[in-house]
């Protein structure tokens, strides 16, 4: 259980003298930081050798995108880099802009720079704009009449067109902290001007931080939804588990992303596509994502499993994987859902073999102790005449110029004898590779 009253205001932060604010205004509006130095996390972004803060310093603000998931600051940062530049700002929403209101815009951007002002124009969802929409920036930002910023949750090398993307730099956002997000509630409750005054006792802020998944809006609207629950004559306004899931219409999944059921429920998800039960595994997949799971880190456990227990047996299975990955990158959830349980079904339907895995785990241990054999001369590259008179690639046979194209020569390092780490499986596949390598390398294979 955590009081307000003993905690430290270290993070995110909001402005010591809060001005007074439209009480109308959600409170994640309300509490908006005022500076720089308020920004909680983006640390990469606005910490002491961060570009925008660099930016800033210099007096200069080249057109950027802001890329990165809900509730991670990119139009507070937007409006700082505005306001701290003294630049007219203009902000669009690209959901309900069009190119008239682009051009209206500018226009106003024409007349502060007549005035000797520039302008930031800001445009939230940028990736909703068509190619049309979008080409109408270009002209603006080549003669330097706007610093762009666009906002996108979007991955902008698909949503944005090459001509725009190529004036702008791109910097990612990252989903908040836990310890970023918990300082952002405590601090909006103590400074905001309606909240401040009381006594507010948090009582499950796991509960929260789990919900909000590093969106510090999400976690300010929680809490206001779940204070507007409490009788008027309580003291102290306890926020329990049981208010939240009233407030939000939302009962919390046992699941933990930072915890032990974090890894209790990937490991069986990963081990119920090892044991080819699809079922299982969506299950599994369910409750991760239920409980507010990256789908990036579902998405990139399964190209590994796809190359770790599937390997030849279904050389498709990482195509697969790689494309389920691109998917979610490009489309986020609810909607990567769908991809996702693609991928999850294939994989754990599809034959299975570790040989590859195995594999590789057996020759790079090997090669540790193999360090100072040498490379065989045969095998060694020859792009000088003087190394082919030394004997660089000398005797080696091309395989195409043979039977089945195929030779029988030594590949390994000198003084080291032919030795077996891919065994390929009976499965899919791998049992034609078997077959195959059996039949060529029978002496290596039956020995």
């Amino acid at each position: 259980m955590a009081r307000l009253d003993n905690m430290q205001s270290d993070l995110f932060g909001f402005s010591a003298t809060p001005e007074k604010r439209d009480y109308f205004q959600p409170l994640a509006e309300r509490v908006r930081p005022q500076s720089i130095d308020d920004i909680a996390g983006q640390e990469h972004l606005v910490g002491h050798n961060g570009p925008l803060r660099k930016f800033i310093a210099s007096g200069q603000m080249p057109s950027m995108i802001l890329w990165g998931p809900p509730g991670t600051g990119k139009t507070t940062l937007a409006l700082l880099c505005a306001a701290s530049l003294h630049f007219c700002f203009e902000q669009l929403s690209a959901i309900d802009a069009g190119v008239k209101d682009v051009r209206k815009a500018l226009d106003k951007a024409e007349k502060a720079r007549r005035a000797g002002q520039r302008t930031l124009l800001f445009i939230d969802e940028i990736h909703r704009f068509n190619k049309a929409q979008q080409d109408t920036l270009l002209h603006a930002i080549e003669q330097g009449l706007i610093i762009l910023i666009g906002a996108t949750t979007e991955n902008p090398s698909f949503e944005v067109n090459g001509a725009l993307l190529s004036r702008m730099q791109v910097y990612i956002l990252k989903p908040l902290a836990s310890a970023d997000i918990e300082s952002v509630i405590h601090r909006a409750l103590k400074q905001d001007e309606l909240f401040r005054g009381q006594t507010i006792v948090l009582d499950d802020l796991e509960f929260l931080l789990q919900f909000s998944g590093g969106d510090a809006r999400k976690a300010l609207n929680a809490v206001e939804a779940a204070l507007a629950l409490l009788p008027v004559e309580s003291n102290p306004n306890v926020l329990n588990r049981e208010l939240f899931e009233a407030a939000l219409q939302h009962n919390a999944p046992k699941y933990d992303k930072g915890g032990e059921h974090h890894y209790d429920t990937i490991s069986a998800f990963i081990k119920s596509m090892r044991g080819s039960d699809p079922d299982a595994a969506l299950l599994w997949l369910s409750r991760m994502l239920e409980g507010g799971e990256d789908p990036k880190f579902i998405a990139r456990r399964m190209v590994i499993f796809a190359s770790e227990d599937i390997g030849n047996a279904d050389p498709y299975a990482i195509t697969l994987a790689l494309s389920v990955f691109q998917a979610v990158t490009m489309i986020g959830l609810p909607e990567a859902r769908i991809n996702l349980a693609q991928g999850v079904t294939y994989l754990a339907s599809a034959p299975k073999s570790n040989a590859s895995y195995q594999g590789i785990n057996a020759a790079m241990s090997d090669a540790k102790a193999l360090q100072d054999f040498e490379v065989p001369m045969h095998l060694r590259n020859a792009p000088t005449k003087f190394m082919k008179a030394e004997g660089y690639g000398a005797d080696y046979r091309y395989p195409h110029n043979y039977p089945e194209h195929f030779v029988d020569q030594h590949y390994f390092p000198d003084g080291v004898p032919p030795k077996v780490y891919y065994r390929p499986g009976n499965e899919g596949r791998e049992k034609f590779i078997k077959e195959r390598l059996t039949h060529l390398w029978h002496e290596r294979y039956n020995s």
